[in-house]
């Protein structure tokens, strides 16, 4: 396989996606093969895990990696496109298990996977706790999910040089990344109201392992020199925090019809984003009351949510998230300037900028 660029960056991320699922889509099959071999109370295991895989998604961890190989001049194999897909993965592991910590029963428009074996509990009639069912089958499988991307890593057929270049990245996102996730249950049970914070928890739980370790990942197959893995840090740092500021956003006023989540979702679980921070920063004695007595509760109504939008909008926190967003990504796409990026990196790169930060999903 040789991938062939065109004159159009988004038919090229399209066809890079189309790539990543056709590996994506090969693997979940082999594995669901083997779970079938143990036994039939395991295919529904099988069928959420491939649901959830390949019925939706941006693959913006892979296409990353991708770019971040094509950055350094090269053309990917079929092997180094399966090594790719593997970080879809971990993005899948970190979601699942994100929806129990957050307690949401929703992820993508359908039941979060912990609702779902909660519901096949009660349908089964079995035993016990139906609500410790669905959070134990979610855990497992999660961890399964973080098992599987080790195994289409390491299957991949990279060399052993390349497998050994590219471990050293991908173990320091996923420390990276459950490091972020601790620090986002901590700030939340903390009930911290800082926008460095803040801005800490969206770097490490989601900016990092999104953009800058992906482009890094697919340096470090690449074999590229150290000043590549610079630039993809000074792209990939303020890009990731744009993204996740983006992701703040949506998880407060997002369209419940395009996200598959319901509006105000983060309001619901008290989510302590550099949005909320700047709202209680900014917010006069009577607002600042009506933050501390409404977010966090589970039950908010839709008036209620209605009402903190309307007061966070008024506090100027939209305002200010979107000019750091704009600012994020002008530093982001500054760095593209450095020497030592191909132009069809840069070009890609450009246009994932885009797509990472001006998103309704």
């Amino acid at each position: 396989m040789s991938f062939s660029p065109s004159s159009d960056p988004a038919a090229d991320i399209n066809l890079i996606r189309d790539e990543i699922n056709q590996a994506l889509g090969q693997f979940i099959k082999d594995e669901n093969r083997d779970l079938a071999r143990i036994g039939k109370e395991l295919d529904p295991v099988s069928e959420h895990l491939e649901r959830f895989l390949l019925d939706s998604g941006k693959r913006l961890r892979p296409i990353f990696a991708y770019v971040g190989y094509l950055g350094a001049a090269k053309n990917p194999s079929p092997e180094m496109v399966t090594a790719f897909a593997s970080l879809e993965l971990v993005h899948v592991c970190a979601l699942i298990h994100d929806d129990v910590m957050d307690g949401s029963d929703t992820r993508r428009g359908a039941p979060a996977i912990h609702k779902s074996f909660e519901a096949l509990h009660r349908k089964e009639k079995l035993t016990g706790s139906a609500e410790q069912f669905g959070v134990s089958a979610a855990i497992l499988l999660g961890d399964l999910a973080l098992i599987w991307s080790d195994q289409m890593l390491h299957n991949a057929g990279l060399s052993d040089q390349q497998l050994i270049n590219g471990l050293k990245i991908y173990d320091e996102m996923r420390v990276e990344l459950m490091a972020g996730q601790y620090l986002d249950v901590y700030e939340q049970a903390l009930g911290s109201q800082s926008v460095e914070r803040s801005l800490k928890v969206a770097r490490f739980k989601s900016g990092k392992y999104t953009i800058e370790r992906p482009l890094h990942f697919g340096a470090a197959i690449a074999g590229s020199h150290p000043s590549l893995e610079k630039l993809y840090s000074d792209y990939g740092i303020p890009l990731g925090e744009a993204f996740q500021l983006r992701d703040d956003l949506l998880g407060v006023f997002g369209d419940a019809s395009e996200t598959g989540k319901p509006s105000g979702d983060d309001l619901r679980e008290g989510k302590r984003t550099v949005l909320m921070a700047l709202a209680f920063e900014n917010a006069d004695a009577s607002q600042k009351s009506m933050l501390e007595k409404l977010i966090g509760h589970p039950e908010l109504t839709a008036n209620q949510i209605s009402d903190l939008q309307e007061l966070i909008i008024k506090t100027g926190a939209v305002t200010k998230v979107e000019s750091m967003i704009e600012d994020f990504t002008n530093q982001a796409l500054a760095a593209l300037t450095h020497s030592g990026l191909s132009p069809l990196g840069k070009s890609l790169l450009t246009a994932m900028a885009g797509i990472a930060t001006k998103r309704n999903t």
